[in-house]
């Protein structure tokens, strides 16, 4: 049993939900990113996705966007976000997931990724913008299948669609909340309620749900329903209106333990 699936057992078991924490590697700083990530895995997050900046992330929102803007200006590149996550891998056991676009991982080779990927103890990989048809370019070069190959829903998929993307991925599916990008507004839980059921019924791998959360009783709500809370606007958010508060790492982990607390059931 690996990290994630070994995660979601354990919160099972204690009935609780996953929060589910994105932030952009590197931002404002590489020095400053590490600190904020640490603290959110002390104050209580269950799964890190740890973005690597990107020059185009169109499935994003502005907020993500100057995220990665920040963290390419400072020179963060995917070795070091390779060497990040080693940091990372030193100071929590918390299953550590690699959110990416397809083309820094073809420029630094699929196989390599996958292997530095493995060594620096990330757990799973998600690709926003490589559908299942088009993503063997990139696991046929993947030597075993230790790494989970996370894959995005959106309201939108039809449902002998979300059935084959059950049975080719593993960890846990993120189910997109509603049609557009990352912080947007327009949160409809009930029709989160309505595709979490529909997408569970056709898988057993647990359904985590993102885009547009970004207050307690949000997530509060998306929790009743799903398996996990994905957040990742609302956390760049802080860092980008607090970079120069002496006070961000510890506010982010206070704002990590107040969304913790809207996951339990």
């Amino acid at each position: 049993m690996n990290r994630i699936q070994k995660q979601f057992e354990i919160l099972k078991q204690k009935k609780e939900k996953a929060l589910v924490g994105f932030v952009s590697a590197g931002d404002p700083d590489m020095e400053s990113s590490l600190k904020i990530v640490k603290a959110m895995c002390d104050a209580g997050l269950d799964v890190l996705e740890l973005g690597i900046p990107f020059s185009d992330p169109t499935s994003d929102g502005p907020v993500i966007q100057r995220s990665s803007a920040r963290a390419l200006a400072k020179g963060t590149s995917l070795k070091k976000v390779m060497e990040m996550t080693g940091e990372i891998r030193k100071h929590t056991d918390i299953p550590i997931i690699l959110f990416s676009y397809y083309n820094p991982i073809l420029a630094y080779g699929n196989a390599e990724f996958y292997r530095d990927a493995l060594k620096a103890g990330a757990d799973g990989l998600l690709v926003v913008d490589l559908p299942p048809e088009e993503a063997d370019e990139m696991l046929s070069q993947w030597e075993g299948k230790k790494l989970d190959f996370i894959r995005l829903v959106a309201p939108t998929t039809p449902k002998e669609r979300m059935k084959r993307i059950a049975e080719e991925y593993s960890g846990f599916l993120y189910l997109v909340s509603k049609v557009g990008v990352t912080g947007s507004a327009g949160l409809d839980t009930g029709e989160v309620g309505t595709h979490t059921a529909a997408l569970r019924s056709v898988t057993g791998l647990p359904v985590c749900v993102g885009f547009g959360i970004s207050t307690p009783e949000q997530v509060a709500a998306v929790a009743s329903v799903a398996d996990g809370v994905v957040i990742g606007s609302a956390f760049e958010k802080l860092i980008e209106e607090n970079m120069e508060n002496p006070e961000l790492v510890s506010m982010m982990g206070e704002r990590v333990r107040g969304y913790k607390a809207a996951t339990l059931i």
